[in-house]
């Protein structure tokens, strides 16, 4: 029954309309000390992303036409069609193996057809390839950037965290705001990377590809229905956006229960690790741990009353629905008691179902974390990959990789609208609303902080796991004010 139910869902698949990249989720950046399970984390599917800009204003079609709708070449202002010498350009990863890809169906022989055609027409060779391991990209990256490079050619893959902050206060990453062949203002950009690290009018990091789905609930059916409540409702609750605090608090009450009348309650709401339910209920409320001025300032935002209300809201969640584990529990307890039908609503990021929950008894669903009082929609904190050219390159040279990068990761001709993302996650999801509602509303209304970029700032250490009834969000937020505000005005130097 369950290959039927994927083969349908597949099939599903080839009729959606997005465009995005399959990613997993890393350990939380800023230098914070967590378990981290997937080590090879963070992995992107360099996939069509958006529309391609305009380079020059000379351009022709060019063949294709009937297969692909196609192309388009680009010129320089003599009339010439962009030449790179015969350059081999490679996007080092830290996941990707180095082989021959064979198509499996009209897309994927459209993309490889596609990427024939741009390295023929503009005499360049492009791949990604793991080079670096997810633990030594940082140090790789500055090695390399500050001792003058080689004769390779690559557009590095970094993950977030404060080494990039440091990278990028060293001079190491080339000021992708000078090169005219990126147009930023592209929809394939919408992950807002290159503002996240912008300063002043310079850029330093990209994505050509889009946002991968992060934050939100699981909810276990079964118990939603013992408890009278119909799991499809949700979604529609997401749809109409009557989605909130409120009407996840009111469902929580209707769970809680002493099914067997012995005096303790032995049906959960809730199952959670604090620090992940933390930063959901702060973004879903219009919160931020530290933001960033129109100067490209960074300032501390951790007092605002926005995220003060969502510390507090998720503190009182925790103390009235959750679940309370012994003291030795293993760092992951959540997860487990998710998996084993303990618990009805589970905060976590949308990768993990794919490694977790394929084998799950329960039938489960997935939709974005309810909206705050202070929020107008739901949203998705963007915490991708990051991909910078090295300061190191002149500027011929970088023109030229990001040219190429730029064509690489612009969307098939003829496939703009094809959602080469939802096939994997309709494997790893139990049903199409996780999909086509919540992950795909996720990979187009986001936005981004800034704490992770932060040197010393440990969001955990410093804040998470420091609140509870006795040291409210208020006090403890009020006790780390003057040591962060020194990490910020560090930073901002």
């Amino acid at each position: 029954m369950k290959k039927k139910i994927v083969k349908k869902l597949i099939a599903a698949a080839m009729a959606t309309t997005m465009t995005m990249s399959l990613a997993a989720c890393g350990g939380e950046g800023g230098g914070e000390s967590t378990p981290d399970t997937t080590p090879d984390a963070g992995k992107d599917t360099v996939e069509s992303a958006g529309g391609a800009g305009e380079v020059a204003p000379s351009t022709e079609a060019a063949g294709g036409e009937d297969e692909l709708g196609g192309y388009t070449v680009l010129k320089d202002e003599n009339g010439n069609t962009y030449d790179l010498g015969g350059m081999e350009i490679v996007i080092r990863d830290w996941w990707t193996a180095d082989e021959e890809v064979v198509p499996t169906d009209d897309y994927e022989e459209a993309r490889e057809n596609y990427y024939d055609w741009i390295q023929e027409t503009y005499n360049f060779t492009i791949k990604t390839v793991a080079i670096s391991s997810w633990s030594s990209t940082p140090q790789d990256f500055a090695d390399y950037a500050s001792t003058g490079g080689d004769d390779a050619n690559y557009v590095f893959t970094l993950r977030q965290g404060t080494e990039l902050t440091q990278a990028m206060n060293q001079g190491l990453m080339f000021d992708l705001s000078t090169l005219d062949c990126l147009d930023f203002s592209e929809a394939k950009w919408v992950s807002g990377i290159h503002e996240m690290f912008a300063k002043g009018k310079s850029i330093y990091g990209m994505r050509g590809i889009a946002p991968e789905p992060r934050g939100g609930l699981y909810f276990n059916k079964r118990i939603l229905t013992e408890a009278n409540i119909n799991p499809a409702d949700i979604y529609k609750w997401q749809e109409d956006g009557t989605w909130t605090w409120d009407k996840f608090e009111e469902l929580c009450e209707k769970i809680n229960a002493d099914t067997d009348n012995d005096g303790v309650i032995d049906r959960y709401a809730l199952v959670c690790v604090n620090q992940d339910l933390y930063p959901m209920a702060v973004y879903s409320n219009g919160g931020e741990y530290v933001g960033k001025d129109e100067n490209g300032k960074y300032y501390n935002d951790v007092e605002s009353a926005e995220t003060i209300e969502a510390l507090d809201w998720a503190l009182d969640m925790i103390d009235s629905y959750a679940k309370v584990f012994a003291a030795d529990a293993e760092w992951n307890y959540a997860y487990t008691a998710f998996k084993n039908g303990e618990g009805a609503f589970l905060p976590q990021e949308a990768y993990y179902a794919g490694d977790n929950y394929t084998d799950m008894v329960d039938d489960y669903g997935f939709v974005c974390f309810p909206k705050g009082p202070k929020a107008d929609d739901y949203t998705n904190c963007y915490n991708d990959n990051v991909y910078a050219i090295p300061a190191c390159y002149d500027a011929d040279r970088a023109w030229k990789i990001a040219f190429a990068y730029n064509l690489y990761t612009d969307p098939v001709p003829g496939f703009e609208d094809y959602a080469t993302w939802k096939t994997d996650y309709y494997k790893e999801f139990r049903d199409l609303e996780s999909v086509d509602l919540t992950l795909a509303r996720m990979t187009t209304n986001g936005m981004i902080t800034y704490h992770t970029l932060i040197p010393n700032l440990k969001i955990n250490n410093d804040l998470h796991w420091g609140i509870n009834k006795d040291n409210t969000p208020a006090q403890k937020t009020e006790s780390i004010r003057n040591t962060w505000n020194q990490y910020i005005e560090d930073a901002n130097k």
